[in-house]
């Protein structure tokens, strides 16, 4: 049988990403022994767990590529893996540290990847998929997905700035008219979406300057302060006027989030445990220097409104201590699994491989071997390996990524 290893990560230094010691992603690296120090002027904002070519992980002991072992012994993946996703790991989990926001995006479904990759190779370099799921270990704040109609009517009434650039009849007629809903609001989207930059410049500073004058319960209602961070962060980007179409969602540790194929999406702030499918398919909206296409965008973007709870994602108890959450794909699924201290465990059997990295706490595994547990270390289980766990003197918390078969 195959034992369980220890893997060398790599982090990514993004701007967005929260500094120094701030970080949870620098947290967990200098412990896990991922980095020797951290750098207080540096941006630390992901740590990546997987096989993914741009920064594969590695085999800790011998500094072999993780793709490359597996290559070599792809029965780790297991049965079921293997006939689906081939010899490779479909997923990459990765921890996030965000200060800034990220850009306004969503994922188009496999088909139309595909599609987008064969047409426009130059931009859409990659023809899989992007699901994903983010698990809050902060609190945390994004955008998910559109609102209710209804509140979108709101606040299209209630921020003159939108008829200056959508147009009264527009927004008139999406306000009476609720059969047509979703074709309006796609409508009204691509045309806020392709007005010129100068005139969504001056109503951004004509909505920013009101809104320093109202009281601040009208402030609340207006999202000004979220308002006035995004626009310092990316001021007269487009993006910054988006709040009013997207859900704002703050989640508590623990709490999830699903984006699949088609949902817009952004992360403002926070640290999180994010697993995805192996892509990089992104398309546009907002809040980002990069290209947008507009085009392609209104195109794929589901466009049905929702409220914010719904977009919450609940994880289903498998035992006392493991919560698992398992999108409605099969690329992944993740398990979090929190032991009290001085317990002895028995890690749930999976008959497909994984990938654990522990977040708080220390303790050891005594068999398939003995290995040492503690925060920031992240482990390959091989397929069909039980792992037998005693924990120290303080709570272990990990979390499990894993084919979702």
């Amino acid at each position: 049988m195959l034992e369980v290893f220890e893997l060398q990560c790599f982090i990514q230094n993004y701007l967005w990403g929260k500094k120094g010691s701030a970080s949870e992603v620098s947290r967990l690296s200098l412990a896990g022994q991922h980095i020797d120090s951290i750098d207080e002027k540096q941006f630390y904002a992901e740590l990546w767990m997987g096989g993914l070519h741009k920064s594969p992980s590695l085999v800790k002991s011998s500094g072999q590529k993780l793709s490359e072992w597996i290559k070599r012994n792809n029965e780790a993946l297991g049965e079921k893996s293997r006939l689906k996703f081939g010899d490779e790991l479909p997923f990459l989990m990765k921890v996030l540290s965000i200060n800034t926001a990220l850009s306004i995006q969503v994922h188009p479904s496999k088909d139309y990847a595909e599609e987008l990759h064969k047409q426009y190779p130059e931009l859409y370099q990659d023809s899989n998929h992007k699901p994903e799921m983010a698990i809050a270990l902060s609190n945390f704040e994004g955008l998910c997905g559109f609102r209710p109609y209804s509140e979108i009517r709101f606040f299209l009434e209630e921020i003159p700035e939108f008829q200056l650039i959508v147009g009264y009849d527009l927004i008139n007629q999406f306000k009476k008219d609720t059969t047509d809903s979703q074709y309006l609001l796609k409508d009204i989207f691509y045309k806020l979406l392709t007005s010129e930059k100068e005139i969504v410049s001056q109503n951004l500073s004509s909505h920013k300057k009101k809104l320093q004058s109202l009281c601040d319960d009208k402030k609340d209602v207006l999202l000004a302060k979220l308002f006035n961070q995004l626009d310092c962060w990316f001021p007269n980007d487009v993006g910054c006027f988006c709040i009013y179409f997207l859900n704002y969602i703050q989640l508590s540790p623990g709490q999830a989030i699903y984006l699949g194929a088609n949902d817009p999406h952004a992360y403002i702030y926070g640290d999180c445990i994010e697993c995805m499918a192996c892509s990089d398919n992104v398309v546009r909206a907002g809040l980002t220097p990069k290209y947008i296409d507009v085009k392609t965008l209104c195109t794929v973007l589901n466009f049905i409104g929702a409220p914010a709870e719904s977009k919450l994602f609940c994880g289903v108890n498998e035992n006392s201590y493991t919560t698992i959450f398992r999108p409605p794909v099969p690329d992944f699924a993740v398990a979090c699994i929190k032991v009290p201290a001085d317990e002895i465990y028995e890690l749930l059997k999976r008959d497909v491989a994984s990938i654990i990295i522990v977040v708080h706490g220390q303790g050891k595994i005594t068999a398939p071997q003995d290995l040492i547990l503690s925060t920031g270390k992240v482990f390959m289980i091989p397929a069909n390996v039980i792992l037998k766990i005693h924990v120290g003197f303080e709570s272990l918390e990990l979390y499990q990524a894993f084919v979702n078969l």
